[in-house]
């Protein structure tokens, strides 16, 4: 077949465009019953699980090429120390967005909340169904959250016009601010993996999602992906793969 003749469109930003990587942090540390972790202004600071470091390595190995004009993080060692290999490659220093931090949960603002959700919580029961996260006592409103999370695409748009940006950020996070990019359902996009990278492009008030979840750097699988595959559980497994690795 001749290859003349109009070929299919492919996707342009248009002039101005931001292109924003949104990267959920890597896994954060374990917990156990009864165990407390650190907080900042009132909100878990957990650091990163040595899985979550190893994954730290790949998103850096993912996106160093991608000409990136700035990194922004939150307030909290996961995001932090998820960007660090990636700044460290690049020569820059991140900039800072406090309302990128992790929706509050209030009262279950504890790492006693991951065992609520995985063993069935009555309460846990009604964020998914509502799909909302103010249903605990003292949680941060649906409303407030979607504000501050667009208000920050903007800002951060507003900054960095025709440039590719990442944003190390939350699940939570991410997955309201592309619920707001497509008027969906509010927990259509949650929640993105661990380590997992989205790419919202911000052209005026036209936010279009191009790209959710994208875990190409840890698992060729799309469906049912396994741990990484160095995870057995010791520290030493995970540091001699992202040796390997680069």
């Amino acid at each position: 077949m001749s290859g003349s003749g109009i070929r299919q469109t492919r996707f342009r930003a248009g002039e101005g465009a931001t292109h924003l990587l949104l990267v959920r942090h890597g896994e954060s540390a374990a917990v156990d019953a009864g165990s407390r972790w650190p907080t900042v202004d009132g909100h878990g600071n957990p650091p990163l699980h040595p899985h979550g470091r190893a994954q730290a390595e790949r998103v850096a190995d993912r996106l160093a090429g991608e000409g990136l004009s700035a990194i922004y993080v939150t307030p909290f060692d996961r995001t932090r120390d998820t960007a660090a290999p990636l700044l460290g490659r690049l020569g820059l220093q991140a900039g800072e967005e406090w309302d990128l931090r992790e929706v509050h949960l209030g009262e279950w603002e504890s790492p006693v909340t991951r065992r609520y959700f995985a063993e069935g919580h009555p309460m846990a029961r009604r964020i998914n169904e509502e799909e909302r996260w103010d249903i605990p006592p003292g949680a941060e409103s649906h409303e407030a959250f979607g504000r501050r999370v667009t208000d920050a695409v903007r800002r951060i748009a507003g900054r960095h016009r025709g440039q590719v940006v990442a944003v190390f950020s939350h699940g939570g996070v991410i997955g309201r601010i592309l619920a707001e990019a497509t008027g969906s359902r509010p927990f259509a996009f949650t929640v993105p993996d661990n380590a997992s990278i989205s790419h919202l492009v911000v052209s005026g008030e036209r936010w279009t999602v191009r790209r959710f979840n994208d875990i190409g750097h840890l698992s060729e699988r799309f469906v049912d992906v396994p741990d990484l595959p160095w995870a057995d559980g010791s520290d030493q497994a995970v540091g001699e793969s992202v040796r390997r690795t680069g």
